[in-house]
């Protein structure tokens, strides 16, 4: 695992980039666009999952001109390795309550979606009066799990291991101005 400065700036220095910023913001406005269209009428609670989310969570709540509150949560399968376990580990439940409550749920990433899909059932499990999901990508593969679907999505990214604009690379690169693709030789 790379781990010391020059070692991690070389990985995204050799990475793939997906998405420019320029164009992670413009998929942001158009997924602000439709979240305004469906839920600016219904006083939502947005909860940011935590990490992966905390940068789409707050590049999107610039763009919505509505009345809402937030919240965060933390639940995680992979506890900064770059493949997850099969338990998913919940570190921080939401302080607000979810009861009776229009909930987004706002995420970086749908790979798998386990964690996805707990917390999800979660939610709903505390009386939320409905669930939906808002993610920055979804990554194209047939590994999903039965039942989850995204309500809200504005970028598609191949099934390799991305990072930058929030998702990690061993922790790291969440602030990269970007979405970047390991390349073959770094898998």
């Amino acid at each position: 695992m790379n781990t010391t400065p020059p070692e991690l700036q070389q990985v995204l220095e050799q990475a793939d980039c997906l998405y420019t910023g320029k164009e992670v913001r413009a998929a942001l406005d158009r997924l602000a666009d439709d979240i305004r269209a469906d839920l600016g009428d219904r006083n939502p609670l947005l909860i940011c999952i935590m990490n992966g989310g905390l940068v789409t969570m707050g590049q999107l709540l610039t763009r919505l001109n509505f009345p809402l509150q937030t919240n965060y949560l933390h639940a995680t399968r992979y506890r900064g390795a770059t493949k997850g376990e099969a338990v998913v580990e919940w570190i921080k439940f939401p302080v607000r309550s979810v009861g009776g409550r229009h909930i987004l749920l706002v995420d970086d990433i749908l790979d798998e979606g386990h964690t996805l899909k707990v917390v999800k059932q979660w939610c709903e499990n505390q009386g939320a009066a409905s669930v939906k999901v808002a993610l920055l990508a979804e990554k194209l593969h047939q590994r999903r799990v039965e039942g989850l679907q995204c309500d809200y999505s504005v970028l598609q990214v191949p099934d390799r291991y991305v990072f930058g604009f929030g998702m990690d690379y061993c922790e790291y690169w969440r602030n990269a101005d970007g979405i970047y693709a390991l390349n073959t030789e770094q898998t």
